[in-house]
């Protein structure tokens, strides 16, 4: 059944419709770089299938923490906060945190409206207006990797500073992984990304709000740490991301009650 559900849904995206081509490509010649090619897109058909699944369970999720009691974080970003390429959202680094939090006794809720594949502009545009009326005690805010090949520097740089100017006085903001030697493509961006990260040290500092350097923790070499799709962190990648989000939150969140 499961199977035939995740047929269906590949049949439903550009990146289902890839993977079928693929695949049959790589079964018409079975050479070994077919073969890896292979590989690799059944890592990327996987995960575009958990980006309908996890969304599905957060949204779940949501509705049940907005009912609830107990202090509220709220987490924007996109697939990383979603948890993509972990075995379970559980395992992503909100999975990770939220279990942190609660062990000090606090009944913490978790409001993740982060989506798969969001830019600064979605944050700006869709994430952070859903936050009108709500008293959170908590935000992070994780964004700008979909942003480093996919908009302008200019104009990301001038989100970014839109997005922690509009964040509230309890967020944390998370820098970006600086993906050295990691692909060719890696190797030469990281510079830029470097420079991004400053950016966000930089607009942070000037609001008062903590940075979570993920780039001082999630760092090469990356084997073991990457999901099937050589991009998305597995748990123990996002192991890392937790980390850096638990090294930078108010201290008092972690105290026992």
């Amino acid at each position: 059944m499961f199977l035939l559900r995740r047929e269906a849904r590949e049949r439903t995206t550009p990146i289902g419709a890839l993977h079928r081509a693929v695949t049959r490509w790589g079964e018409a010649d079975r050479s070994s770089s077919r073969l890896a090619f292979r590989r690799w897109c059944d890592g990327v058909a996987y995960v575009d299938v958990q980006a309908r699944t996890y969304a599905e369970y957060w949204n779940r999720q949501n509705e049940q923490a907005l009912a609830a009691d107990g202090p509220l974080w709220v987490v924007l970003g996109d697939s990383t906060a979603q948890g993509l390429g972990a075995s379970s959202p559980q395992h992503g680094y909100v999975g990770q945190v939220l279990r942190a939090l609660r062990s000090t006794g606090t009944p913490w809720r978790v409001l993740n409206l982060s989506r798969s594949g969001a830019q600064t502009k979605h944050v700006l545009n869709d994430q952070l207006p859903l936050m009108d009326g709500l008293q959170p005690a908590l935000v992070t805010c994780g964004i700008g990797t979909n942003d480093v090949l996919g908009t302008p520097p200019k104009r990301f740089r001038d989100h970014l500073r839109q997005v922690i100017g509009r964040l509230p006085s309890s967020s944390v903001v998370m820098d970006l992984t600086v993906p050295d030697r990691f692909w060719r493509v890696g190797g030469a961006i990281s510079p830029y990304v470097t420079s991004v990260n400053q950016l966000i040290g930089s607009a942070a500092l000037e609001r008062g709000l903590p940075v979570a350097e993920v780039s001082r923790y999630a760092r090469p070499p990356w084997r073991g740490l990457l999901a099937a799709d050589n991009f998305h962190p597995n748990n123990f990648g996002y192991r890392q991301h937790a980390d850096a989000l638990r090294a930078a939150l108010p201290a008092v969140h972690l105290q026992r009650s």
